[in-house]
């Protein structure tokens, strides 16, 4: 049976029917959670996006007619129900439910919508296979997890359109069919049907967009963007996202921006979840990140710092360590302090030996240690030293017994990504990370370039409009991987939450910056002259930032997996498992794009 609404109306949602509503008749709508009939009285859980109403079917109450549909009712049927608001008896108040002092007996009951038994009891939805829960992602979705965290995405994109607007910003919107600008991530293209044989591009950010609305004269921009890139997926990264994305003009420096997007995060964190950040937010420098903790995206909550030995290591009698050094790399070192304490080790022997396998996946050769135990040093790599370096060595760790050395020796990229990556894989095992912490820095003071080998010529490592220091410009032919950016990354709890920077605004320290990433004039041309062009005509200082508002809300609902926060996410292979995509096309709709697919 199938009903219409006709008159009813719904007057308050479940999760609002309060105690102070008492005596009311409201109306409320939503689906069947639970069920329970106890023969003449009939209880059922109405669920909609606010929560769950405890309503009673008394057969003496609502008639015989309504009393015969409920029960019919059954799980995730859509019902509407009109009814008396009481208080439960003291005996039967549910302190779990946000309404649990409440029930609503009902008068009126209308079917709306059957449904099939659902593959899996929403209660329990998170024992089921992920794969399951995404093909049946609506299914997912009603569940009060996925509710809420919806719902504080919805207001965190609110409260961030609220200061903008306050601050002058115009909300703008910017093209979703650009030109592809290979200088990144992989474009996905789209194939054009009026122009045979060319491609648009899906944006990965607005950025030449936005910094060209500056140049047009708007000053201060804001977009809720969808962006799109075509790289591998990880547990915080999906093909398609959204960004805060903001921009503005006349700016002095970094600070400009920077004050303003944390006065923006903070009303954020105060108002989505009632956190109050520090005043004053920490800046570190890029170069002291990779040192201390070997990631540009630091997680301070806890110690495991790196520690630089290179100069003990250069003339140790070891071999692995003194090439490394010879051959420009460094050595570096973990103090892991008390896990391998022998009255109650967090590492045992065979975890050390396992921790040997885990460095490999970050092209790591190996990873030595030394031991400080009871009976003295255990280590297969101290027979090769002399034992002044080894006393150097602890010394310079602070070891005490029961701690545990760990080294890795390599070119300085291997070095840092190996021990940053070891120090969370650690720090997790020894529950050392306080996860109702949040720790807020800046990263500052990036590399403005890096050397590509595969492309043999330097890339940009944020993008090619970054602005240089100013005092590194003398650099920027001669000495180019010199050269520091006016580029900062907001990061919290070790993940990259947003990042921005200065952006160039005179056309020959542009033009300059092309050349340093190795384009020639037609290049430059071919892939970013509508943008060049734009720069004779008069363009402002401006810089700008994006926030990550799938991370920033992951962050803020407690989940380490980005598809939690997005309604419908892709899977790692890039596929929706609820629609199927991607899925081939008609040969209808390929003939009208001149397209031949060739699947080998």
């Amino acid at each position: 049976m199938t009903e219409f609404l006709g008159e009813m109306q719904r007057s308050v949602y479940c999760g609002e029917a309060e105690e102070r509503l008492c005596g009311r008749v409201i109306t409320v709508m939503g689906w069947a959670a639970k069920r329970r009939d106890l023969g003449g009285l009939i209880f059922v859980d109405v669920r909609d996006r606010t929560g769950i109403l405890q309503v009673v079917f008394d057969a003496s109450i609502v008639g015989v007619e309504n009393f015969a549909k409920a029960e019919a009712i059954r799980s995730e049927y859509v019902v509407a129900v009109t009814g008396k608001l009481r208080a439960r008896g003291a005996d039967s108040v549910n302190d779990k439910l946000k309404t649990g002092r409440v029930e609503l007996a009902a008068e009126t009951l209308k079917l709306l919508s059957d449904a099939d038994t659902p593959p899996f009891i929403l209660d329990e939805a998170e024992k089921v296979n992920e794969a399951v829960r995404l093909k049946y992602r609506y299914l997912d979705l009603r569940t009060p997890y996925f509710q809420q965290i919806m719902a504080t995405k919805s207001a965190v994109m609110g409260i961030a359109r609220e200061f903008l607007r306050k601050e002058g910003f115009l909300e703008l919107e910017t093209p979703f069919l650009g030109k592809s600008t290979p200088e990144g991530a992989r474009d996905y293209l789209v194939p054009s049907r009026v122009h045979p044989g060319a491609f648009y591009a899906l944006p990965q950010s607005p950025q030449l967009y936005k910094q060209i609305l500056m140049i047009a004269g708007f000053d201060r921009y804001f977009q809720i963007a969808r962006c799109f890139r075509d790289e591998d997926l990880r547990a915080n990264r999906q093909p398609e996202f959204t960004q805060i994305d903001l921009e503005m003009s006349f700016v002095r420096d970094e600070e400009d921006v920077m004050r303003l997007s944390e006065a923006l995060l903070k009303e954020i964190f105060l108002k989505a979840k009632g956190v109050k950040l520090p005043e004053k937010i920490r800046r570190i420098p890029y170069r002291e990140a990779m040192d201390r903790f070997g990631s540009d995206k630091p997680d301070t909550r806890f110690g495991l710092e790196l520690i630089d030995v290179s100069d003990l290591a250069a003339g140790c009698g070891f071999q692995v360590f003194e090439g490394a050094v010879r051959s420009g790399g460094s050595v570096r070192m973990i103090n892991a302090k008390g896990f391998y304490h022998s009255l109650n080790p967090i590492l045992s022997r065979r975890d050390v030996d396992a921790l040997g396998e885990y460095v490999k996946t970050y092209r790591a050769k190996g990873l030595a240690w030394i031991a400080l135990k009871d009976d003295g040093v255990q280590s297969v790599i101290t027979k090769f030293m002399k034992e002044e370096t080894v006393t150097a060595l602890l010394d310079r760790a602070k070891a005490e017994k029961g701690d545990i050395l760990f080294f890795i020796a390599d070119k300085n990229e291997v070095v840092y990504q190996t021990l940053g990556a070891l120090r969370l894989h650690l720090a997790e095992k020894a529950g050392l990370v306080d996860k109702s912490a949040y720790d807020v820095l800046w990263v500052t003071d990036f590399p403005l370039l890096e050397y590509s080998p595969e492309e043999k010529r330097c890339v940009a490592v944020h993008h090619p409009f970054t602005m240089p220091k100013t005092e590194d410009l003398a650099y920027l032919d001669s000495e180019p991987l010199r050269v520091r950016a006016m580029a900062y990354d907001l990061v919290i709890n070790g993940q990259e939450a947003g990042g921005g920077s200065i952006r160039i605004h005179g056309r020959e320290l542009q033009r300059r910056m092309f050349q340093a990433l190795g384009f020639t004039e037609a290049q430059i041309e071919e892939r970013f002259g509508f943008f060049v062009g734009a720069f004779n005509y008069g363009t402002p200082p401006h810089g700008g930032l994006a926030f990550g508002l799938d991370r920033l809300i992951m962050l803020l609902c407690g989940t380490d997996n980005i598809k939690d926060v997005v309604t419908f996410p892709k899977v790692q292979n890039a596929s929706d498992l609820m629609t199927q995509a991607p899925a081939p096309v008609d040969k209808k709709q390929l003939d009208e794009l001149r397209l031949k697919p060739d699947v080998r």
